[in-house]
């Protein structure tokens, strides 16, 4: 007898991930991974943060805790730390009690959860991301049960951003169209606006009532700095408006196999905030019901405890400067060879 799942067909593989189970099965010496996003070091293995060991040996030094579910929202006090982290300690919003902070799977998960209360509360089913995204980005809306549309961003003439284009295409959106954008270290060009032009955006976004949707993967990677690189979220939310934050802190923490991640909704009031918040447990119960407790109790050690947060923010400069550098070295190389 067939079995009843004969009709199945081979799925491919993942385009990212993919790439990585091919590197594992290579036996070459002289492989390297160019797929998967993930800190490697000079040796090309992955880097455990010192301050991450640290803190987890906190953990399990402490005797007192345990391993019970944790509520739908997560640990309380890690989404507030994620909240400041990515609006900053002064921010208005936290301070009116305005944003509403559900901790998440990574950044996946984050948008996920985002994607998922928009399809079920929001008055549009559009989504606008940049051309090129992050791979998964269309998958991880369009299983939402958003529609995803591009607009430019990109130019390979001038390896550069398209930002006339990019305005252009979102002053054609239709009103309260979703916008996905990258806080920073846009993926996978590594192009990101300047300053001002993230100001032309945010004013012709709000002009056009268009919902920001900041997917923040990156936070301390683009710059070196956690408060530069959070800027253009902190620009949008220092008008007063309303956005959606997805962070992660696989890169910054280097907890990638932890799925870390926050998503934290900007409300225009408290009681709005509080409502939303009532609904993202009506989202995430039925979804994987609470998340993980340990990586997130690493990343709560870590931003609570002063001695440690400083000590992370030198480690995550030291990584981003070691980035910086050996994309130059490349660009240079390539450049000799006449490539570049």
């Amino acid at each position: 007898m067939d079995s009843v799942f004969a009709s199945i067909v081979q799925a491919p593989e993942d385009p990212i991930l993919g790439v990585t189970a091919a590197y594992n099965k290579d036996p070459s010496p002289n492989k390297l991974n160019l797929g998967v996003g993930a800190y490697r070091t000079e040796e090309g293995k992955p880097l455990v943060l010192n301050v991450v060991r640290k803190a987890e040996q906190l953990l399990v030094n402490d005797q007192s805790r345990v391993k019970e579910y944790l509520p739908i929202l997560g640990l309380a006090e890690f989404n507030k730390l994620s909240a400041k982290l990515i609006l900053g300690d002064d921010s208005p919003a936290i301070q009116e009690n305005r944003v509403a902070t559900a901790q998440c799977l990574s950044g996946t998960g984050s948008l996920r959860v985002g994607a998922e209360f928009l399809a079920k509360h929001y008055h549009q089913r559009t989504i606008y991301i940049p051309q090129p995204s992050w791979g998964n980005h269309v998958k991880v809306f369009t299983m939402a049960g958003l529609s995803v549309k591009n607009y430019r961003y990109y130019d390979p003439t001038t390896r550069g951003l398209n930002f006339q284009g990019l305005l252009e295409d979102l002053g054609a959106a239709p009103a309260g169209a979703i916008v996905l954008l990258h806080a920073c270290a846009h993926n996978p060009t590594g192009v990101d606006p300047t300053v001002e032009q993230w100001e032309q955006i945010r004013q012709s976004m709000r002009s056009k009532g268009l919902l920001p949707f900041f997917d923040s993967a990156y936070q301390g990677f683009a710059s070196g700095s956690l408060d530069v690189d959070a800027q253009p979220v902190r620009t949008f939310v220092a008008d007063g408006g309303e956005c959606f934050i997805a962070q992660s802190y696989a890169k910054n923490m280097g907890l990638y196999g932890e799925r870390v991640g926050a998503l934290s909704i900007v409300c225009k009031a408290a009681d709005v905030a509080s409502r939303v918040e009532s609904q993202l447990k009506l989202v995430i119960r039925p979804m994987y019901s609470n998340p993980p407790i340990h990586g997130a109790s690493i990343a709560m050690t870590i931003l609570k405890n002063s001695d440690m947060y400083n000590e992370w923010k030198i480690e995550l400069k030291a990584m981003a400067d070691r980035i910086i550098s050996m994309r130059k070295q490349l660009f240079d190389a390539l450049s000799a060879k006449g490539f570049a």
